[in-house]
């Protein structure tokens, strides 16, 4: 059953040019999933504080088609799909009166927190009630260069802003973080960002952030001190 929630944007939201941030539209969708884990009384903090679970984010996939300002009205839709083995695939729609603002696909994991150990889709019953997925218009796969073939273009700390309970980056955040590593008159030109989360970035950890530039699109790495890759993206541009 697709999920619905309204929402008005916030001036807070916007970057220079009065435009939403890719961020937020993330930030949208994942509260308007919150909120039907709620409706369907599986809370994310009684999941992790009673039951020792969390949803972790694997993959995202986000398509922007036209951008949104200051105070606007939108609903966001959200809904998941059939799924097998330890992924659960959930979808979303930004919508402005009839006008699709943006679309994502991502991919989650179940989490045991005492373990670490993946759980299988249907090891619990949460209650989903499955709708068909969507195409939404960005390629399932990319590919980035070793990271010998690709730029360093500085350092990112891990700090405080960053967190979310799980005591790592939250997912959100690394849209913002990669907009600020490509030329800004550029950044009015996404309409697409695919997000592969490899490994968490901790507080106090320190990300070299690697880039690599093709045809319309930016693919990075971010390496930590230890040398593990946590998080491979590409960034399109119309």
């Amino acid at each position: 059953m697709i999920f619905s929630q309204n929402f008005t944007t916030r001036w807070h939201d916007t970057d220079a040019r009065r435009r939403v941030r890719p961020t937020q539209l993330l930030v949208y969708m994942q509260e308007t999933s919150n909120s039907h884990l709620e409706s369907l009384d599986c809370n994310l903090d009684r999941l992790r504080d009673e039951k020792n679970l969390a949803f972790i984010l694997s993959k995202t996939r986000l398509a922007i088609n036209t951008p949104l300002y200051a105070y606007e009205n939108i609903t966001v839709k959200t809904w998941t799909c059939e799924s097998r083995g330890y992924a659960f695939s959930r979808f979303y729609e930004i919508v402005r009166g009839e006008e699709v603002i943006a679309t994502a696909d991502t991919t989650w994991a179940l989490v045991s927190l005492e373990d670490k150990q993946l759980c299988k889709v249907d090891s619990f019953d949460l209650g989903f009630s499955h709708d068909p997925p969507i195409d939404i218009g960005i390629p399932l796969r990319f590919r980035v260069p070793k990271t010998e073939l690709m730029e360093l273009l500085g350092e990112r700390r891990i700090v405080y802003s960053d967190l979310d309970y799980n005591m790592h980056m939250n997912n959100t955040r690394y849209a913002d973080m990669l907009c600020d590593f490509i030329p800004y008159n550029e950044t009015e030109y996404i309409s697409g960002i695919s997000l592969s989360y490899l490994h968490e970035a901790v507080l106090g950890d320190t990300v070299k952030v690697y880039r690599y530039s093709d045809n319309k699109k930016y693919g990075f790495r971010t390496v930590n001190q230890s040398g593990i890759v946590c998080l491979e993206a590409e960034i399109l541009l119309k």
